[in-house]
């Protein structure tokens, strides 16, 4: 494919199925984020529960986890064009039919199922990305890639929003009719047929561990904290089962002769410590898009709709810096770019950890453009440097790997976050509600509050609302700062990756595209 691939000359040719496949990456990533803003419409359409209507999300994203990693072998058996067509297709009609859905369950089962089309979009993406440009040219392939990837989950709640309030939640899924049916004519017409490659036998049992073990964690994460984590005894046995079953897959992959994941791709150095730095980002990515609309809305009153335009802007801030990093790649040590950006995102999560309700928008805003800087600065040369010395053969299968290292990052940062703000909110309102005590002076004070006159039960309840509105403001800061920590932690992996200074030199094929390009 990657012959065939470096055959279209024709600028307008390569712009137009690079905008086909962004359109198909763009509509999977931002389906991630842009239903959870139309769950309470949708609760109420539905008459459902809010942990019922939890399975919306989790029903999306336990299949999508689990179907990533034989994105692979099936593209070898039936080629990318092929799986990329029926992905997308799929995706679509799924899309459509949750939003002609008229109950929950018909809601959760379309949800499976476009997760399950969906898993193969952004892993095939990368790949054909890849294979369209010489090994010189990646950090621009992966500039293209990661808008869609970055600037889906950033962009979901602001359009989310936008068509919850002016329409009905319905067209959070009808929205992906446009972005797939152009992806499919843009695909049909121009991405050219691969070449099947020679399938190895197919681990069966290595597949069906692996999508236990991914499927049992994914659950314990999603639903450990409404279940009160490992006091419930269904977040115990998911936990035990995801441990047991990545154990077994583990011991079947390096015992068998064709085993579902190719040992190969684990001695490449720089891919497995890409896999560690795309987990870290994974966390930050989507753990500060999932604290900071609830931080806005329930802490500062802001309606939802103006939740989503001061956060669209981190997606401005992302772009500026994916087109700087996509330009210095090939002229940087790509290294340097990672770290530029971990300290950029540092300091933007430093500046967010000092927040008070009082907070300006302005300053909401510079904030999250500064952090999606950072981010646009880390991935464009992290995924060049993870990719740089990987056999080709091999590049399909990492890229789900990656994917998936990145999916299950996000899910385990917005789970330990949440359940840090929980209890960090009840430890706080213990602390603070030590101090509140009618013998204070401050209560004397002719500035307090008249609806604070805790003579009267309404005046202790609205000075618990305060005590419990501080509260959950100090728990959300110690997150911030949390990040930040984290960041910092995550630098020295840079250490670790290898620059690959030795380019091979283009073939024919490659140096026309260059000539042309």
């Amino acid at each position: 494919m990657n012959a065939a691939l470096t055959q279209l000359k024709s600028p307008l040719q390569r712009g137009l199925l690079q905008v086909a496949v962004m359109m198909a990456t763009i509509m999977q990533a931002v389906d991630t984020t842009i239903a959870n803003v139309a769950l309470p419409h949708m609760q109420g359409s539905m008459s459902a529960t809010q942990d019922q209507m939890s399975w919306v999300l989790t029903s999306y994203i336990v299949t999508a986890a689990i179907m990533i990693p034989p994105t692979a072998a099936i593209a070898s058996r039936i080629g990318h064009k092929r799986l990329f067509l029926i992905s997308v297709g799929g995706f679509t009609v799924a899309s459509m039919l949750c939003g002609l859905a008229t109950s929950l369950s018909q809601i959760i089962v379309f949800r499976m199922l476009q997760g399950a089309f969906g898993a193969a979009l952004v892993p095939l993406s990368q790949t054909i990305l890849l294979n369209m440009y010489p090994k010189e040219k990646h950090g621009k392939a992966m500039t293209i890639w990661s808008i869609g990837v970055m600037l889906g989950p950033i962009l979901g709640p602001t359009l989310g929003g936008y068509l919850t309030e002016f329409y009905n939640w319905r067209w959070v899924f009808f929205i992906n009719l446009p972005l797939g049916l152009f992806a499919l004519v843009g695909m049909i017409s121009l991405l050219p047929e691969s070449d099947l490659e020679k399938p190895r036998k197919f681990d069966f049992l290595g597949f069906a561990l692996l999508s236990l073990a991914i499927g049992a964690l994914q659950l314990m994460l999603d639903r450990g904290e409404s279940q009160n984590w490992f006091s419930s005894p269904e977040i115990i046995t998911e936990a035990i089962l995801a441990l047991v079953f990545f154990y077994m897959f583990i011991v079947q992959m390096f015992t068998v002769d064709h085993p579902f994941l190719d040992r190969r791709i684990f001695q490449d150095r720089n891919f497995v410590i890409g896999l560690m730095f795309l987990f870290y980002v994974g966390i930050l990515l989507l753990a500060t898009m999932a604290l900071m609309p609830p931080f806005l809305q329930n802490l500062m009153g802001y309606p939802v709709l103006y939740v989503g335009y001061l956060l669209a802007p981190r997606g401005l801030g992302t772009m500026i810096g994916l087109i700087l990093t996509g330009r210095l790649t090939a002229k940087l040590d790509p290294r340097i770019l990672i770290l530029a950006g971990q300290l950029i995102i540092a300091f933007s999560l430093w500046e967010m950890a000092g927040f008070t309700l009082e907070v300006s928008s302005s300053t909401i805003i510079w904030t999250g453009i500064v952090q999606g800087v950072g981010m646009g600065f880390i991935i464009v040369p992290l995924n060049t440097a993870a990719f740089a010395t990987l056999d080709h053969k091999l590049r399909t299968e990492g890229t789900s790997i990656a994917n998936l290292v990145r999916n299950i990052g996000s899910s385990i940062g917005i789970s330990v976050l949440i359940t840090m703000l929980a209890r960090g909110t009840q430890e706080n309102h213990a602390v603070l509600a030590e101090n509140i005590t009618p013998f204070r002076a401050a209560f004397f004070q002719p500035s307090l509050p008249l609806n604070w006159e805790w003579h009267f039960e309404s005046g202790v309840v609205a000075l618990n609302a305060e005590v419990t509105k501080q509260a959950a403001t100090i728990a959300y800061l110690n997150d911030f700062y949390f990040l930040m920590i984290l960041t910092i932690l995550a630098a020295p992996l840079v250490l670790l990756l290898n620059r690959n200074d030795k380019q091979p030199a283009p073939d024919t094929a490659e140096t026309a595209e260059l000539l042309i390009d």
